[in-house]
């Protein structure tokens, strides 16, 4: 039996002539901070030569990463001296700004306990897809992103941010996208690619993913997670 209401996916329609285009409005956005290190060359080289030398100390743990890649202990903290301080400021300057304690008075009620660790990725590390539960914010940064003397997309090491929807956008029609402007379909991931002195800001519930490491050289990066804390804990 048809009912005359079985419609093409994509398909055009004659429109009134007066009739108002239709606007999208796009909602709750997921909030993803990307900033950069003031003096991070220089920075940069004080870190790499204290992260290896910790890895030397250290087997490390494995939680994500795989292929091989090194994972410090979280407690970056009490032996990344300065370097480390200092990125840890920026990342909590840019939680002060974009979080907002919505029954705050004035006074803060919550401080940052933060947590810091280092990975060291060689050819065919990567790590596997994650979240930070406990966490509010988490934070990646780029000592050194392993692309020298070639940038070309086949050296990987992607970042990549999964759609927080997902599953549930693919369970009853996996085929169909929402558009985004320019008339382009969305998609269910996001990839950002490494670059030295970048951080990468994001909800600590958004899944996450590392994609294998190709290039002859180090990937070099920091993760740093802040949860929230009453201030007088």
């Amino acid at each position: 039996m048809t009912t005359g209401w079985n419609y093409r996916v994509g398909q055009s329609r004659p429109q009134p002539s007066a009739a108002p285009e239709p606007q999208v409005a796009r909602l709750f956005e997921t909030p993803v901070i990307v900033d950069t290190l003031p003096d991070a060359p220089a920075i940069n080289v004080q870190l790499k030569e204290i992260i290896l030398a910790q890895r030397e100390r250290e087997p490390g743990v494995l939680i994500s990463n795989e292929g091989g890649g090194w994972h410090s202990r979280t407690d970056m903290l009490s032996w990344g001296g300065e370097p480390a301080a200092t990125l840890l400021e920026r990342v909590i300057r840019s939680a002060d700004k974009f979080t907002a304690d919505i029954r705050s008075q004035g006074a803060p009620r919550f401080r940052w306990h933060p947590e810091m660790w280092a990975n060291v990725s060689g050819n065919g590390a990567y790590n596997s897809m994650h979240a930070h539960p406990g966490s509010f914010h988490s934070a990646v940064y780029y000592v050194e992103d392993g692309y020298a003397g070639s940038s070309g997309p086949e050296l990987g090491g992607e970042l990549v941010l999964l759609d927080p929807r997902m599953p549930g956008v693919a369970m009853n029609s996996p085929d169909l996208r929402f558009t985004v402007p320019g008339g382009e379909p969305a998609h269910w991931e996001a990839k950002m690619r490494p670059a030295a002195g970048r951080i990468v800001m994001f909800p600590s519930w958004l899944n996450h993913s590392v994609r294998p490491y190709l290039g002859d050289g180090l990937r070099i990066s920091i993760a740093i997670n802040l949860t929230a804390v009453p201030v007088n804990s």
